[in-house]
């Protein structure tokens, strides 16, 4: 064979082979848009952007596990300073602004339900949860969890006057929580928030008021976190200008404690009160002027249908 048949003879065997390479290509293509679109579908909610389903004063954007049943005691105590605290008081401890026993219980892993009673007023608060977002490793950014919750004044009226109508003894808050974990240590969130009333304690203040919240959490050890939330209140429904007493925007600020299946948190904060109908309208104390207090939470969760399936434990506690 001369060289120039050889050479036609190499050119066509390499041909052959380059069209038998192609489809193995996009073949090897195609498996490996498969397997990282299999992979994105498969992107696993990020867990325990909070440790419980409260921070300080406000809701997280935490719900209760499906058959979870969490069992909250809250307590505040006077004001740790100013003309009503001090010695005297034991810097508050003699006295419990408010007392606070709740149950939360989840529905579903994402439909959490609850029923508690407040010392102030002898309120009784009835709320319901929903998670509608979760943030995920890929893809869906953050969490956003909407909150509906009643309030109802139970205490006999002061006066004749007090409740014209019964209605009056009700009041509803909607909220929604929209949280992002930054990182395996930090978490923030933001809270919009509606409080509707029936009456409010003098003319000039509106009885619907928009709020607006922040608050975030920081971990410091595997069982030790920074919490803190602060509700903005004055300067957006309500102006501090048209009112002849002054009230301030909540702001608590605590060390989270997990032991196990309790959830121990020391707080401090400038509300007076512990449900939402209560302290957004009437926190009268100032961090500034002594009104601080300290308060603490217990939390105990219980497991009603424990499933054998690790992966249907509660993520919370």
């Amino acid at each position: 064979m001369n060289k120039s048949g050889l050479f036609f003879n190499v050119l066509g065997s390499l041909i052959a082979l380059s069209w038998l390479a192609v489809p193995a290509v996009k073949a090897q293509d195609a498996d490996s848009l498969l397997r990282s679109m299999d992979t994105l579908s498969k992107s696993e909610p990020v867990q325990a952007v909070f440790k419980a389903t409260r921070i300080v004063l406000s809701h997280s954007t935490e719900t209760q596990k499906k058959h979870d049943l969490d069992l909250r005691i809250r307590h505040h105590f006077g004001d740790i300073g100013g003309r009503f605290g001090s010695a005297h008081t034991l810097y508050g401890l003699d006295v419990a602004s408010d007392l606070f026993i709740g149950l939360d219980y989840g529905v579903t892993d994402d439909f959490t339900v609850a029923v508690g009673r407040s010392k102030q007023d002898e309120t009784f608060n009835f709320s319901g949860k929903y998670k509608l977002l979760k943030q995920q490793d890929t893809g869906m950014p953050v969490n956003l969890t909407l909150l509906a919750q009643m309030g109802w004044v139970a205490r006999e009226p002061f006066n004749e006057n007090e409740f014209t109508s019964y209605a009056d003894r009700f009041s509803w808050f909607f909220q929604g929580l929209i949280s992002r974990k930054l990182t395996s240590r930090l978490s923030l969130q933001v809270m919009p928030g509606y409080l509707i009333r029936q009456v409010s304690m003098e003319p000039g203040d509106p009885r619907n008021l928009f709020v607006l919240g922040f608050a975030g959490r920081m971990k410091l050890t595997k069982r030790l976190s920074f919490v803190a939330d602060y509700t903005l209140v004055n300067g957006l429904s309500r102006q501090p200008d048209n009112l002849a007493n002054a009230y301030y925007d909540p702001l608590g600020v605590g060390l989270e404690i997990e032991t196990g299946g309790h959830i121990f948190s020391l707080n401090f904060m400038n509300s007076e009160y512990i449900l939402e109908n209560n302290f957004i309208p009437n926190t009268k104390k100032s961090w500034g002027k002594g009104g601080v207090r300290f308060g603490f939470t217990i939390s105990r969760n219980f497991s009603l249908f424990k499933s054998k399936d690790p992966g249907k434990q509660s993520k919370i506690y």
